[in-house]
């Protein structure tokens, strides 16, 4: 164990300097919030009387503000859990800018590793409810009874049944005091029995006639479920035989190249997204439905692995929040890249809700569009790759 620090000074002025890159960056976005200080505050206070422990695990971390700061209040092993590569990415990069000497005490590993040998783990609190009940599910698998879980948020992203997840599989709950409006969740005494998880989670489809079966975990966008713009996206398809090779762009569940490989014999899908969780369930979808053979899937930060002008075809439902934060700028880093990566001529096909009016966007930062399809919640849209 180590004694956290008495000057804070410095942990202050090192999360202050955290960089969100290579993600989107904007005036409105910020590396660091007070639900992650709240987070490493009270976990200092909780363990004062035996120091802050040498190793750690850290699950959902954005941009480094946790994994950062718990080697800055005395940690040598630091474990981290990151489903997104974008945020991987910038952990690593902030690691290397700030404490390049304490790099190699950082191991990223898969969600089902990250709590093993740690007795305090600190979760930054997901969006979904279910999310947490995978992360949670993967924690008291491994954990030790002595386990302590600081899991923090700001409080307009929180709800009592985050209280009730952790209340199903930790025999106490505690909940601190409002800070800048953030609040921590403090759980301990995993439960020696443990309620069965959800996910991953299979559900059957049908578009069009065709039918496909989606396997999910909880971390997906949309898990098992078939998100209704994709729907709309699948159900106005134009021809797509004059292609050989499909680029499915956020790929999420996989549904898109799923049904387009069993639509279109030809096509060779090549999907991509930032969630480790998505890859896999894409891929898990793959082979449910007998087109593994046609259909690979790998993280990466948008189309970085994709070289200028290589791809005639791109799908793609980009999101429209990054974490809890609603900004177009996310959609639009995924066109511009999609439009890098499209040959002249190359066609991007997209989702979005209507109300964002991307068409114009498409346009300027793509070619010439057109409207394919349009409800009362979501457009479909056919981009020209300009010459």
């Amino acid at each position: 164990m180590n004694p956290a620090p008495e000057n804070t000074a410095d942990l202050t002025a090192l999360l202050a300097d955290l960089s969100r890159w290579p993600d989107v960056q904007a005036p409105n976005l910020f590396a660091s919030d007070a639900a992650d200080r709240l987070i490493l505050d009270t976990a200092a206070a909780s363990l004062a009387s035996t120091g802050w422990p040498a190793s750690v695990a850290i699950v959902g971390d954005h941009y480094g503000a946790l994994t950062l700061g718990a080697l800055a209040l005395g940690s040598t092993t630091v474990r981290v859990h990151s489903d997104s590569l974008t945020a991987r990415r910038a952990i690593e990069a902030n690691l290397r800018r700030l404490l390049p000497e304490r790099a190699e005490q950082v191991r990223f590993l898969p969600l089902a590793d990250v709590a093993d040998q740690s007795a305090t783990i600190l979760l930054a609190l997901p969006r979904g409810l279910d999310v947490l009940d995978e992360q949670l599910a993967a924690i008291t698998a491994t954990c030790s009874p002595e386990t302590r879980v600081f899991a923090g948020g700001r409080i307009k992203h929180m709800s009592r049944s985050m209280n009730e997840v952790l209340a199903s599989r930790f025999s106490r709950v505690d909940v601190s005091l409002a800070r800048q409006k953030a609040r921590v969740l403090t759980a301990t005494g995993p439960l020696p029995e443990q309620p069965a998880s959800s996910f991953p989670a299979t559900a059957a489809h049908q578009v069009n006639g065709t039918g496909f079966t989606l396997h999910a975990g909880a971390a997906t966008f949309g898990a098992a479920r078939l998100d209704p713009g994709t729907r709309l996206l699948l159900e106005h398809l134009p021809d797509l035989s004059a292609h050989a090779t499909l680029v499915d762009l956020a790929c999420g569940n996989g549904s898109i190249g799923i049904y387009c490989a069993l639509t279109h014999p030809q096509l060779q899908v090549i999907a991509s997204d930032h969630s480790a969780s998505a890859v896999a369930s894409t891929l898990a979808a793959a082979r449910l439905n007998s087109v593994a053979d046609r259909i690979t899937a790998a993280q990466d930060d948008a189309l970085s692995r994709l070289p200028d002008a290589s791809a005639t075809l791109i799908t793609l439902n980009p999101p429209f929040h990054i974490g809890n934060t609603v900004t177009a700028d996310i959609a639009f880093k995924l066109i511009d890249d999609a439009a890098r990566v499209l040959a002249p001529g190359g066609a991007l096909l997209c989702v979005f809700n209507s109300h964002l009016r991307y068409r114009g966007e498409l346009s300027r930062r793509v070619g010439p569009t057109s409207q394919l399809a349009r409800d009362k919640t979501f457009t479909v849209t056919s981009s020209i790759k300009a010459a």
